[in-house]
Protein backbone atom coordinates (compact mmCIF):
# COMPACT_ATOMS: atom_id res chain seq x y z
CA UNK A 1 0.00 0.00 0.00
CA UNK A 2 1.60 3.71 -0.75
CA UNK A 3 2.37 5.57 2.03
CA UNK A 4 1.05 9.23 2.04
CA UNK A 5 2.26 11.52 0.27
CA UNK A 6 3.57 15.22 1.12
CA UNK A 7 3.87 18.19 -0.83
CA UNK A 8 7.40 17.87 -1.64
CA UNK A 9 9.64 17.14 -4.71
CA UNK A 10 9.90 13.15 -3.97
CA UNK A 11 6.00 13.28 -4.70
CA UNK A 12 5.89 10.80 -7.67
CA UNK A 13 3.12 11.94 -9.84
CA UNK A 14 3.31 8.47 -12.29
CA UNK A 15 2.85 6.21 -9.28
CA UNK A 16 -0.18 8.06 -8.04
CA UNK A 17 -1.87 8.69 -10.97
CA UNK A 18 -1.39 4.59 -11.79
CA UNK A 19 -2.26 3.68 -8.19
CA UNK A 20 -5.57 5.98 -8.62
CA UNK A 21 -6.58 4.60 -11.80
CA UNK A 22 -6.05 1.11 -10.99
CA UNK A 23 -8.24 1.46 -7.82
CA UNK A 24 -10.89 3.38 -9.58
CA UNK A 25 -11.36 0.31 -12.44
CA UNK A 26 -11.63 -1.92 -9.02
CA UNK A 27 -14.27 0.23 -7.62
CA UNK A 28 -16.54 0.54 -10.29
CA UNK A 29 -16.38 -2.98 -11.40
CA UNK A 30 -17.05 -3.67 -7.64
CA UNK A 31 -20.36 -1.83 -7.99
CA UNK A 32 -21.82 -1.52 -11.52
CA UNK A 33 -20.64 -5.47 -12.54
CA UNK A 34 -18.47 -3.43 -15.29
CA UNK A 35 -15.17 -1.95 -14.92
CA UNK A 36 -14.51 1.54 -17.58
CA UNK A 37 -11.93 -0.05 -20.21
CA UNK A 38 -9.06 2.85 -19.56
CA UNK A 39 -8.47 5.30 -16.96
CA UNK A 40 -6.96 8.59 -17.45
CA UNK A 41 -5.93 10.45 -14.26
CA UNK A 42 -4.23 13.59 -14.67
CA UNK A 43 -2.93 16.02 -11.33
CA UNK A 44 -1.69 19.71 -11.37
CA UNK A 45 -1.15 21.82 -8.36
CA UNK A 46 -4.80 21.93 -6.23
CA UNK A 47 -7.02 19.65 -8.78
CA UNK A 48 -7.15 15.93 -10.32
CA UNK A 49 -9.37 14.88 -12.78
CA UNK A 50 -10.12 11.02 -13.27
CA UNK A 51 -11.37 10.52 -17.40
CA UNK A 52 -13.33 7.51 -17.62
CA UNK A 53 -13.82 5.78 -20.59
CA UNK A 54 -16.14 2.90 -22.57
CA UNK A 55 -18.10 2.75 -18.99
CA UNK A 56 -21.24 1.55 -19.22
CA UNK A 57 -22.77 -1.64 -17.47
CA UNK A 58 -25.63 -4.05 -19.43
CA UNK A 59 -28.45 -2.72 -17.55
CA UNK A 60 -27.74 1.01 -18.23
CA UNK A 61 -26.64 0.11 -22.06
CA UNK A 62 -30.47 -1.02 -21.99
CA UNK A 63 -32.00 2.07 -20.43
CA UNK A 64 -30.40 4.12 -22.95
CA UNK A 65 -31.39 2.50 -26.17
CA UNK A 66 -35.03 2.87 -25.04
CA UNK A 67 -34.31 6.84 -24.46
CA UNK A 68 -34.16 6.59 -20.45
CA UNK A 69 -31.59 8.69 -19.80
CA UNK A 70 -33.35 10.74 -17.16
CA UNK A 71 -33.35 7.60 -15.37
CA UNK A 72 -30.03 6.54 -16.03
CA UNK A 73 -28.49 9.86 -15.12
CA UNK A 74 -30.51 9.42 -11.42
CA UNK A 75 -29.26 5.47 -11.27
CA UNK A 76 -25.98 7.01 -11.11
CA UNK A 77 -26.15 9.63 -8.90
CA UNK A 78 -27.61 7.54 -6.63
CA UNK A 79 -24.85 4.72 -6.79
CA UNK A 80 -22.50 7.90 -7.24
CA UNK A 81 -23.24 8.81 -3.71
CA UNK A 82 -22.42 6.32 -1.97
CA UNK A 83 -18.79 5.62 -3.89
CA UNK A 84 -18.01 9.60 -3.73
CA UNK A 85 -16.82 9.34 0.16
CA UNK A 86 -15.17 5.81 -0.60
CA UNK A 87 -13.25 8.18 -3.74
CA UNK A 88 -12.47 11.15 -1.30
CA UNK A 89 -11.30 9.05 1.39
CA UNK A 90 -8.96 6.61 -1.18
CA UNK A 91 -7.24 9.79 -2.55
CA UNK A 92 -6.44 11.44 0.99
CA UNK A 93 -4.71 8.56 2.11
CA UNK A 94 -2.87 8.25 -1.02
CA UNK A 95 -1.87 11.99 -1.19
CA UNK A 96 -2.39 12.73 2.68
CA UNK A 97 -3.75 15.54 1.10
CA UNK A 98 -7.59 16.93 1.89
CA UNK A 99 -10.07 16.81 -0.54
CA UNK A 100 -12.12 19.92 -0.30
CA UNK A 101 -14.44 19.69 -3.00
CA UNK A 102 -15.22 16.53 -5.63
CA UNK A 103 -17.22 16.62 -9.14
CA UNK A 104 -18.60 14.40 -11.52
CA UNK A 105 -20.30 14.12 -14.77
CA UNK A 106 -21.14 11.77 -17.67
CA UNK A 107 -21.72 11.43 -21.49
CA UNK A 108 -23.76 8.13 -21.45
CA UNK A 109 -23.89 8.10 -25.58
CA UNK A 110 -19.97 8.74 -25.53
CA UNK A 111 -19.51 5.96 -22.31
CA UNK A 112 -17.33 8.70 -20.42
CA UNK A 113 -17.01 10.18 -17.38
CA UNK A 114 -15.11 12.28 -15.17
CA UNK A 115 -14.61 13.04 -11.52
CA UNK A 116 -12.67 16.07 -10.47
CA UNK A 117 -11.26 16.66 -7.32
CA UNK A 118 -10.20 20.29 -5.77
CA UNK A 119 -7.78 19.69 -3.00
CA UNK A 120 -6.56 22.14 0.39
CA UNK A 121 -3.21 22.09 -0.58
CA UNK A 122 -0.94 21.64 -3.71
CA UNK A 123 -0.11 18.42 -4.57
CA UNK A 124 3.26 19.09 -4.91
CA UNK A 125 5.43 22.24 -4.95
CA UNK A 126 5.52 22.28 -8.84
CA UNK A 127 2.81 23.83 -10.14
CA UNK A 128 2.19 22.51 -13.41
CA UNK A 129 -0.80 25.03 -14.60
CA UNK A 130 -0.96 26.55 -17.74
CA UNK A 131 -2.46 30.18 -16.98
CA UNK A 132 -1.52 31.26 -20.83
CA UNK A 133 -3.19 29.98 -23.80
CA UNK A 134 -4.59 30.66 -26.95
CA UNK A 135 -7.77 32.24 -26.96
CA UNK A 136 -8.45 32.14 -22.91
CA UNK A 137 -10.11 35.65 -23.09
CA UNK A 138 -12.57 34.55 -25.92
CA UNK A 139 -13.00 31.33 -24.70
CA UNK A 140 -13.73 33.11 -21.22
CA UNK A 141 -16.32 35.60 -22.62
CA UNK A 142 -18.08 32.69 -24.51
CA UNK A 143 -18.48 30.98 -20.83
CA UNK A 144 -19.85 34.27 -19.68
CA UNK A 145 -22.06 34.72 -22.49
CA UNK A 146 -23.31 31.06 -22.01
CA UNK A 147 -23.65 31.47 -18.53
CA UNK A 148 -25.64 34.61 -19.16
CA UNK A 149 -27.90 33.05 -21.25
CA UNK A 150 -28.44 29.76 -18.57
CA UNK A 151 -29.17 31.98 -15.65
CA UNK A 152 -26.85 35.19 -15.30
CA UNK A 153 -23.79 36.50 -15.45
CA UNK A 154 -20.89 34.61 -13.39
CA UNK A 155 -19.28 37.12 -10.58
CA UNK A 156 -15.90 34.79 -11.12
CA UNK A 157 -14.65 32.91 -14.18
CA UNK A 158 -11.03 31.37 -14.28
CA UNK A 159 -9.68 29.13 -17.05
CA UNK A 160 -6.57 27.04 -16.91
CA UNK A 161 -4.86 24.08 -18.52
CA UNK A 162 -2.75 21.58 -16.32
CA UNK A 163 -2.67 19.02 -19.10
CA UNK A 164 -2.18 19.34 -23.16
CA UNK A 165 -5.51 17.79 -23.56
CA UNK A 166 -7.56 19.05 -20.59
CA UNK A 167 -8.99 22.62 -20.07
CA UNK A 168 -10.43 23.74 -17.06
CA UNK A 169 -12.86 26.65 -16.40
CA UNK A 170 -14.12 27.76 -12.55
CA UNK A 171 -17.10 29.86 -12.49
CA UNK A 172 -18.41 31.25 -9.32
CA UNK A 173 -21.47 32.83 -8.13
CA UNK A 174 -23.67 31.46 -10.93
CA UNK A 175 -26.82 30.70 -9.21
CA UNK A 176 -30.35 32.82 -9.57
CA UNK A 177 -32.49 33.37 -6.60
CA UNK A 178 -35.05 30.76 -7.96
CA UNK A 179 -32.20 28.42 -8.10
CA UNK A 180 -31.18 28.76 -4.37
CA UNK A 181 -34.51 28.27 -3.12
CA UNK A 182 -35.40 25.22 -5.30
CA UNK A 183 -32.09 24.06 -3.67
CA UNK A 184 -33.19 25.08 0.00
CA UNK A 185 -36.33 23.08 -0.48
CA UNK A 186 -34.40 19.43 -1.63
CA UNK A 187 -34.62 20.14 -5.16
CA UNK A 188 -30.98 20.12 -5.93
CA UNK A 189 -30.46 16.77 -7.70
CA UNK A 190 -33.37 18.11 -10.19
CA UNK A 191 -32.22 20.77 -10.20
CA UNK A 192 -28.74 19.80 -11.26
CA UNK A 193 -30.03 17.54 -14.03
CA UNK A 194 -31.90 20.08 -15.75
CA UNK A 195 -28.51 22.66 -15.87
CA UNK A 196 -26.46 20.56 -17.32
CA UNK A 197 -28.92 19.94 -20.11
CA UNK A 198 -29.20 23.23 -20.79
CA UNK A 199 -25.68 24.03 -20.36
CA UNK A 200 -24.59 21.15 -22.30
CA UNK A 201 -26.30 22.00 -25.31
CA UNK A 202 -24.95 25.65 -25.14
CA UNK A 203 -21.49 23.98 -24.25
CA UNK A 204 -21.93 21.43 -26.93
CA UNK A 205 -21.59 23.93 -29.88
CA UNK A 206 -18.11 22.41 -30.80
CA UNK A 207 -17.47 24.43 -33.81
CA UNK A 208 -17.37 27.83 -31.54
CA UNK A 209 -15.25 26.77 -29.15
CA UNK A 210 -12.74 24.77 -31.58
CA UNK A 211 -12.56 27.85 -33.49
CA UNK A 212 -11.63 29.66 -30.49
CA UNK A 213 -9.18 27.13 -29.13
CA UNK A 214 -8.09 26.19 -32.45
CA UNK A 215 -8.04 22.32 -31.35
CA UNK A 216 -10.65 19.83 -31.62
CA UNK A 217 -12.92 19.24 -28.67
CA UNK A 218 -13.59 15.61 -28.10
CA UNK A 219 -15.81 16.01 -24.84
CA UNK A 220 -17.24 18.39 -22.24
CA UNK A 221 -17.93 17.69 -18.34
CA UNK A 222 -19.87 20.51 -15.87
CA UNK A 223 -21.09 19.66 -12.39
CA UNK A 224 -21.84 22.13 -9.70
CA UNK A 225 -21.44 22.69 -6.29
CA UNK A 226 -24.76 24.67 -4.75
CA UNK A 227 -23.06 24.90 -1.49
CA UNK A 228 -20.74 27.14 -2.38
CA UNK A 229 -22.60 28.47 -5.66
CA UNK A 230 -19.18 27.19 -8.09
CA UNK A 231 -19.25 25.39 -11.19
CA UNK A 232 -16.04 23.33 -12.90
CA UNK A 233 -16.68 22.68 -16.79
CA UNK A 234 -13.93 20.96 -18.33
CA UNK A 235 -13.37 20.41 -21.74
CA UNK A 236 -11.09 17.09 -22.98
CA UNK A 237 -9.19 18.24 -25.96
CA UNK A 238 -7.23 17.17 -29.13
CA UNK A 239 -4.15 19.62 -28.42
CA UNK A 240 -3.29 18.89 -32.59
CA UNK A 241 -4.41 22.20 -34.46
CA UNK A 242 -7.42 22.02 -36.54
CA UNK A 243 -6.39 20.14 -39.84
CA UNK A 244 -7.61 21.67 -43.49
CA UNK A 245 -9.56 20.04 -46.23
CA UNK A 246 -7.89 16.98 -47.26
CA UNK A 247 -5.89 16.27 -43.87
CA UNK A 248 -5.86 12.64 -42.67
CA UNK A 249 -8.49 12.62 -40.18
CA UNK A 250 -7.26 11.59 -36.37
CA UNK A 251 -8.68 9.32 -34.07
CA UNK A 252 -8.83 9.77 -29.99
CA UNK A 253 -7.42 6.59 -27.54
CA UNK A 254 -6.77 6.14 -24.21
CA UNK A 255 -5.32 3.90 -22.04
CA UNK A 256 -4.85 4.15 -18.26
CA UNK A 257 -1.95 6.28 -17.91
CA UNK A 258 -2.37 7.91 -21.44
CA UNK A 259 -3.80 9.42 -24.39
CA UNK A 260 -2.44 8.13 -27.78
CA UNK A 261 -3.01 10.06 -31.19
CA UNK A 262 -2.92 7.20 -34.19
CA UNK A 263 -3.97 7.61 -37.78
CA UNK A 264 -7.58 6.17 -38.54
CA UNK A 265 -5.88 3.87 -41.20
CA UNK A 266 -2.73 2.73 -39.81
Amino acid sequence: MNQPTNTTESFNQNDFHQTISNRMSKLFREHFGKGPESVFVSSGYKFISIYLRNFLSPMEKVLLENDQDFTLAELRQQVMQALLPEIKAYIEMLSGIKIEELYYDWNFHNRSGLIFAVTDNPLSNIANLEQEFEGKKLLEDEIIRISQNAQKVPEEVFSFLFHPKILVIIRKGILVRIEKELIRVGHGPLLKRVKANLEKSYLHNTSSFEGILKQRVLEVFVDWNFDIDKSIIVYILNPKRLQGQGDKPMVERADANTFEQEDENP
